[in-house]
């Protein structure tokens, strides 16, 4: 049973510039995240999408969680996936979320993410 669904584009070049300052990256993201974007900066735009996208999927947006309670990583094959922590693993154990399918589609300019919640999976 689908719990909820989340979609966010976002632009690249503002998260980039974002990523420059360690307060902005310690706050949103967690050290593995960080970890994956030493490979290619870009990456944190796609997150940030995906973290963006969760929050709409409770329903709450960022009210009683915080970014850094989403940490989205990739699989060995590329394939995104998210770990939920504090109160967004418990807003989502509320809500009946066990498992979240998460596509990321991006551009030069803008990377979009779409998410979809489920129950039972």
């Amino acid at each position: 049973m689908i719990t909820g669904i989340g979609v966010d584009l976002i632009e690249v070049n503002r998260v980039v510039r974002a990523c420059q300052k360690d307060s902005f990256l310690n706050r949103c993201y967690t050290k593995r995240e960080i970890e994956l974007f030493k490979s290619d900066l870009k990456k944190a735009a796609d997150n940030f999408a995906v973290k963006e996208a969760v929050a709409k999927m409770f329903g709450t947006g960022f009210r009683g969680f915080t970014p850094i309670d989403i940490e989205v990583l990739r699989n060995s094959e590329g394939k995104p996936y998210v770990e939920l922590y504090g109160k967004a693993a418990e807003l989502a154990k509320q809500q009946g979320t066990t498992f979240i399918h998460v596509s990321i589609s991006n551009t030069k300019d803008y990377s979009n993410a779409f998410v979809v919640g489920e129950a039972g999976a």
